[in-house]
């Protein structure tokens, strides 16, 4: 399914000039970071944009060269695995988030959040949406902006970590992952309070 403008216009018409989406990647992760996105898109976007987790990495990557060429706005934010172990998932990602919007330089209307819960919820510009990494555009955008930018992230630092595979697994729990973690324990990148079982 494409996501569409839907809901970034139905917004402008009620006087909320500029609407950006937000999404976090890595919520789940075993290892890395958690990073999140926001992007404003202009009026009539034509590209066809979809949840990232629905794209292969290919189309990921030429969508987020198209989506940095021709949003209005974008910021990043992260927060690292020690961050996450001392703050709580939740915390955390409320932390990244504001990280991210710090990074935007356009004063936004109207902020659209994937799922049902609101991290920003003291600001009253949020509005969370179930499924907007599916259905709506800008927030589509910005997880396919998130998903890049971690996973790339996590790739580059695969010399440094060859054990545990993060060039294909990017810090997420497939078998072979699991199994490096029994064999060798953790590393510094791995977050200490997902109490993940080691022969350490």
């Amino acid at each position: 399914m494409r996501a569409t403008q839907a809901l970034e216009n139905k917004l402008k018409r009620e006087g909320n000039i500029i609407v950006a989406g937000i999404d976090e990647v890595g919520r789940g992760a075993l290892a890395g970071p958690i990073v999140s996105a926001v992007v404003v898109l202009p009026n009539s976007c034509r590209l066809v944009l979809k949840d990232s987790k629905l794209l292969s990495q290919e189309k990921r990557i030429k969508l987020a060269f198209e989506i940095l060429n021709k949003s209005l706005d974008f910021g990043l934010g992260l927060v690292n695995n020690r961050e996450i172990d001392k703050l709580g998932i939740t915390a955390a990602i409320k932390l990244c988030y504001l990280r991210t919007l710090e990074d935007l330089n356009t004063p936004i209307s109207r902020l659209i959040i994937d799922g049902k819960y609101d991290y920003l919820s003291e600001f009253t510009l949020s509005l969370t949406t179930v499924k907007a990494d599916k259905s709506c555009a800008c927030v589509a955008a910005a997880s396919i902006m998130a998903k890049v930018y971690r996973d790339e992230i996590m790739r580059s630092l695969t010399s440094y970590y060859e054990d545990y595979d993060f060039g294909n697994n990017v810090g997420y729990g497939t078998k072979k992952h699991l199994n490096a973690i029994y064999k060798n324990g953790l590393s510094d990148l791995h977050r200490k309070t997902f109490k993940l079982r080691t022969n350490a």
